[in-house]
């Protein structure tokens, strides 16, 4: 077939038409073969390809996976002491308690009509509804801690860096609480229970980070103190 195929050729086309039909034929043929052999070629080396890409891929993510790992480790909060106290402490309310507390509440309203002051006025009325109410609940109990990065009451953290100082109040008969100096402007002191956990050691612990200065009971305290609330 292929001598008639060139004979036929020969006959059919000039010598220089002929050579050149033959060169394009040689030519095609080779670059069947060559593209056959390049798709070998790149099907045998994609295996490799593919596996010198996923250890690269690999290597690159490592450090990048220690960093995440060691920036975990950096946020972890370590727990130096932790207790579990009631949010406020229960007192035994007598008949006569609630007779002297609602006098009370009555004298500040009076004085404060007298004074013409509605706004003082319907503070001590709020104060009073709102005490009844406060009164009548039993206390949760809520679990505190001290860690590296501040104090914790129940679900909220007081971190150090926006506290001012510390300082504890203890009465084995009465107060027994840590009063944070908070950087907060409308209520900068917060207290935390502590229950019959040991002062002495809760004090050690907070004077590693924050400064202890001493606090001078306020109006609010003395009132707590006088009505047992």
């Amino acid at each position: 077939m292929l001598e008639l195929s060139q004979d036929y050729l020969i006959k059919k086309y000039t010598p220089v038409k002929y050579v050149c039909l033959l060169a394009e034929f040689h030519g095609a043929r080779n670059m069947s073969f060559d593209l056959r052999n390049s798709k070998l070629l790149n099907s045998a080396n994609t295996p490799v390809e593919s596996q010198n890409f996923a250890t690269r891929r690999q290597t690159e993510e490592a450090p990048t996976r220690q960093q995440n790992d060691s920036d975990q480790e950096s946020n972890l909060d370590e727990i130096f002491h932790q207790w579990k106290a009631p949010e406020f402490e229960v007192y035994e309310k007598s008949a006569r308690w609630y007779i002297i507390f609602g006098l009370f509440i009555v004298a500040m309203i009076g004085y404060a009509l007298a004074t013409n002051s509605p706004i003082m006025a319907i503070t001590f009325i709020l104060l009073g509804i709102v005490g009844y109410i406060y009164l009548q609940k039993d206390p949760r109990v809520i679990t505190f801690s001290i860690t590296s990065k501040g104090v914790t009451a129940d679900k909220e953290m007081y971190l150090y860096e926006n506290i001012h100082s510390f300082w504890i109040f203890y009465d084995p008969n009465h107060t027994k609480t840590i009063s944070l100096h908070t950087k907060a402007s409308m209520l900068p002191f917060v207290h935390i229970p502590i229950a019959n956990e040991d002062p002495v050691k809760m004090r050690e612990i907070l004077m590693r980070n924050i400064p202890e200065i001493k606090q001078d009971p306020g109006l609010i305290d003395a009132i707590e103190r006088v009505l047992h609330i």
